[in-house]
């Protein structure tokens, strides 16, 4: 297994890198009541107790990495992804991304409920950073991915859970991101959907984009994935070639049956 100290100065010098997590911790104030929650706004200490999600983790992803992230739930991974992708910030330590990050946590978030699909797809990419003309040029990729035939120039209001879905992973995948983070999304869909949805992350992986991915299928992981982490109590436990972070993480869920 590599050294996790020795992996972090290797990255250091290395100018292909697009992701650093340097000594980040994340640490929620968990109270027991709303009540203790008001009170905390005058006081000092307001009756809650520091919960560290993530506690002082480093590494670094190359550009055009693929890695797999494992852990069980409360592990701290989908925590790990909000702070790479900007969605909450760390309590102390440093993160560097650089390049365009399309992130899959909530696929049915950032629409405009009374806009049609159509113009969510604007609204949609603008806020992942895209320009007009590139949403304009991937707009016709975006509506034949997503398949919702007339409802895209119906309010997306009146659009079910799913199709909502669909219409934010096709977004998502169509806007060319540098880095691609996804947070268990590759479910989203019927059969014919998801190995559409595996078809284009395949594509983006092999055209050279960042790809993390948060899961707890292993089979999954090692179909996209070429480098594995295991998180635990908010620490890294493993970092390694995807077989052996996933014998590890297999090892380990086996030992704390």
């Amino acid at each position: 297994m590599i050294c996790q100290m020795c992996f972090n100065e290797k990255m250091i010098k290395n100018n292909r890198e697009i992701i650093k997590v340097k000594n980040v911790s994340k640490t929620y104030k968990l109270y027991k009541s709303e009540r203790q929650r008001l009170l905390s706004v005058f006081k000092r200490n307001g009756g809650y107790i520091k919960k560290n999600a993530i506690n002082d983790i480093s590494f670094s992803v190359e550009k055009g990495e693929s890695v797999a992230i494992f852990g069980r739930n409360g592990a701290g991974k989908s925590t790990l992804l909000k702070l790479i992708t900007g969605v909450t910030y760390p309590t102390s330590g440093v993160i560097r991304v650089n390049g365009r990050v399309s992130a899959m946590l909530e696929l049915t978030a950032g629409f405009n409920a009374e806009m049609t699909g159509r113009n969510n797809i604007y609204f949609r990419g603008e806020l992942l950073g895209a320009t007009r003309e590139e949403i304009r040029n991937a707009e016709k990729d975006i509506i034949e991915f997503a398949s919702l035939g007339d409802y895209i120039d119906q309010p997306v209001r009146t659009y079910s859970s799913g199709m909502k879905a669909r219409l934010g992973f096709a977004v998502n995948v169509n806007i060319k991101p540098e880095i691609l983070i996804v947070d268990e999304a590759l479910s989203v869909g019927d059969e014919k959907f998801r190995r559409k949805c595996n078809d284009k992350i395949n594509e983006l992986v092999s055209d050279g984009a960042t790809f993390l991915f948060v899961t707890h299928s292993t089979a999954s992981a090692r179909k996209f994935c070429k480098r594995g982490i295991v998180l635990k109590n908010g620490k890294i436990v493993c970092d390694d070639e995807i077989d052996k972070a996933v014998d590890y993480y297999a090892t380990m869920i086996n030992n704390e049956k």
